[in-house]
């Protein structure tokens, strides 16, 4: 009987996912053979009828947007991690058949920024207010112990950070766009927005900035964390946080542990130097 595993990313757009460069990686260094990890095109239509193919070959799923809440009416059971924001990342396939959803992006930023030193920070500023702003505001409830100023561009969407700041459990001030430079006083700046938005706001990096975990690893570096790096400051990446969220996946889905962080950085690093 084969002992072959199946894993793979969902989404819709997919192709230029790095998730197969770094779990693949990861099954070299593991050992794991007889492990495959692919990615599939699957937007919410089509998400129903992707699970109910899956069969006892498949060890779990990683999933992308827009597929992260669309999922979880298809679970068992999510975790209270991935319940405080309406969003699973991670699909653990169990050997009894059963479906568990996880978000590991949240711990994935805190361990990015553990590895940055950043354990705790008086406050924090948000720049953007879409999905991974409402992970960013679960993670800094935990290491923020006060307020956190999102910048954001609608009166709709500041009262939607507010409303994630109530449920999670972090004070949330929000503000104007057009005063996103004020960011930058706050000792930890995170900027959660589309490529090219935060371009503008890089002539005004202070002389003395702190730490900027900004979550895009494509095109890298920004010309936010140019700048940031130019003035001395600390920066934490996308692909930092792409590789650490795809350790405590790996963990899950195989469960080997610890997985190789390092091995799975080098392998993302090669592929965003060959594209």
């Amino acid at each position: 009987m084969s002992t072959t595993r199946r894993a793979a990313v969902l989404g819709s757009p997919i192709a230029h996912s790095l998730s197969p460069v770094l779990h693949r990686a990861a099954y070299r260094e593991l050992g794991l053979g007889d492990w495959t990890y692919g990615r599939h095109e699957v937007d919410e239509a089509a998400l129903p009828a992707f699970m109910e193919r899956l069969d006892d070959t498949w060890a779990g799923l990683s999933l992308t947007m827009p597929l992260k809440r669309a999922v979880i009416p298809l679970l068992d059971e999510i975790t209270p991690t991935a319940a405080s924001v309406e969003a699973v990342n991670t699909v653990v396939l169990t050997g009894d058949g059963r479906r568990l959803g996880d978000n590991t992006d949240i711990p994935g930023m805190l361990a990015a920024l553990r590895e940055r030193g950043v354990q705790q920070v008086e406050r924090a500023s948000v720049l953007g207010a879409g999905a991974t702003a409402s992970s960013a505001l679960a993670a800094l409830a935990r290491i923020c112990t006060g307020e956190v100023t999102a910048y954001v561009r609608s009166d709709a969407r500041a009262a939607e950070m507010r409303g994630w700041g109530e449920r999670l459990g972090v004070p949330v001030r929000t503000a104007p766009w057009e005063d996103a430079a004020a960011a930058f006083e706050a000792p930890l700046t995170v900027a959660t927005t589309p490529a090219g938005t935060t371009d503008a706001l890089a002539a005004a990096v202070p002389a003395r900035p702190g730490t900027l975990f900004d979550v895009l690893y494509e095109p890298w570096p920004t010309a936010l964390a140019a700048a940031w790096t130019g003035r001395g400051g600390a920066v934490v990446g996308g692909l930092d946080l792409l590789v650490h969220q795809a350790v405590l996946q790996v963990e899950q889905m195989t469960g080997r542990s610890p997985a190789p962080l390092a091995a799975m950085r080098r392998a993302g690093e090669a592929a965003l130097l060959a594209r």
